[in-house]
């Protein structure tokens, strides 16, 4: 990295993962009243997605595994190869843009995995990714995203009258994952704290939506 390049990253897109396309969109319909737009598929990890626009440069997706790809020569990612039939849609983890990915992977005090380099149609995208698919402390760290010169994702989506109001996540670790944060250059309003005793780490959104604010995620 050049040594006059700051680090700097802010929030890109929050993820639902679910057992199927249908059931993550159906979850983030059920939640924020709005039905998300086709997306694409992602040939390197045997996915697909569909999508809601969240903001000028801000999006969630809902990811499964595309059963008409064949299997991916690597795990997926996002933990999906893990998920059975009737498991639960839920907010996994939420994704960040990050200025230098080499550099920010480098200073990240928790191991992110390995750079992947992807594509979806006319979009190419560098991506950090644990290489058995798992989530960094249980999705509560962000993966970390470069996205190539172009347009973004979500500037190619259909108006929602969805937006972001915060992040929260929760975990036992708070403390790590904050100065994980601060050492990438992270700008932005994510808020982390302990969780309650017995109660496993978690992510919530608050998103404003024409219906009026909607929480994603929670326990």
């Amino acid at each position: 990295m050049n040594s006059e390049l700051m680090l700097h990253c802010e929030l890109d897109h929050l993820v639902v993962s679910a057992p199927t396309l249908e059931a993550g969109s159906k979850y983030i319909q059920r939640a924020l009243g709005v039905m998300p737009q086709s997306g694409g598929r992602h040939t390197r990890m045997s996915t697909h997605n569909s999508l809601v626009k969240l903001g000028e440069m801000t999006y969630l997706e809902a990811i499964a595994a595309d059963p008409d790809a064949p299997g991916p020569e690597r795990p997926r990612w996002f933990e999906l190869d893990i998920m059975e039939a009737n498991s639960p849609a839920r907010l996994a983890t939420w994704v960040v843009r990050v200025n230098d990915i080499e550099a920010a992977l480098a200073a990240s005090p928790i191991p992110l995995g390995r750079i992947e380099a992807l594509s979806r149609g006319q979009l190419n995208w560098r991506i950090s990714i644990p290489e058995d698919g798992s989530l960094p402390l249980q999705g509560i760290v962000p993966t970390l995203i470069q996205w190539e010169p172009g347009p973004h994702p979500a500037s190619r989506l259909d108006y929602s009258g969805c937006s972001l109001v915060s992040l929260e996540g929760f975990h036992p670790q708070a403390q790590k994952i904050a100065a994980m944060l601060k050492t990438v250059g992270f700008i932005g309003d994510f808020r982390i704290n302990p969780p309650a005793e017995h109660t496993k780490p978690y992510l919530v959104a608050s998103i404003q939506t024409p219906g009026g604010m909607r929480k994603l995620g929670g326990i």
